[in-house]
């Protein structure tokens, strides 16, 4: 068995480490498992705007799985939380960005109603699974 090998993304991945302890992905062989990403800038800032609150958390999916070698390409599953249900806007909005994000393959995905996230403003969290080949 491979030998886990635990990431801090640079900037709030620092923070998280910091103060809560925990790494923002594992890379275990070609596998990587991403802990839930917010739409969080470096100071742990939210957007106002959930359309931009969860294109800012895929931005964040894209530097954490950086930082463990794969892309958005290797996705293979997601995770979504979602505080407040699910209206038009937020399904358009993940669904537009799978489609930029990763234009050549649908990976699976489930989407969890959930009562509150990490932090106070947070209504989006996702988190994925990448395979890296």
């Amino acid at each position: 068995m491979e030998t886990p090998e635990f990431i801090i993304t640079p900037g709030f991945g620092e923070t998280f480490r910091r103060t809560l302890h925990f790494s923002t992905a594992v890379k275990t062989g070609n596998r990587v498992e991403t802990s839930g990403q917010g739409g969080w800038n470096d100071d742990l800032q939210i957007p106002i705007a959930i359309e931009d609150e969860i294109a800012a958390a895929f931005g964040n999916v894209a530097l954490v799985l950086a930082s463990a070698g794969a892309t958005w390409d290797h996705v293979i599953h997601i995770n979504t939380y979602h505080v407040g249900g699910f209206p038009p806007v937020v399904n358009d909005t993940i669904v537009k960005l799978y489609r930029q994000y990763m234009p050549n393959h649908a990976p699976i995905w489930t989407q969890l109603g959930v009562e509150a996230l990490g932090l106070p403003t947070m209504r989006f969290e996702i988190r994925v699974t990448a395979i890296i080949h």
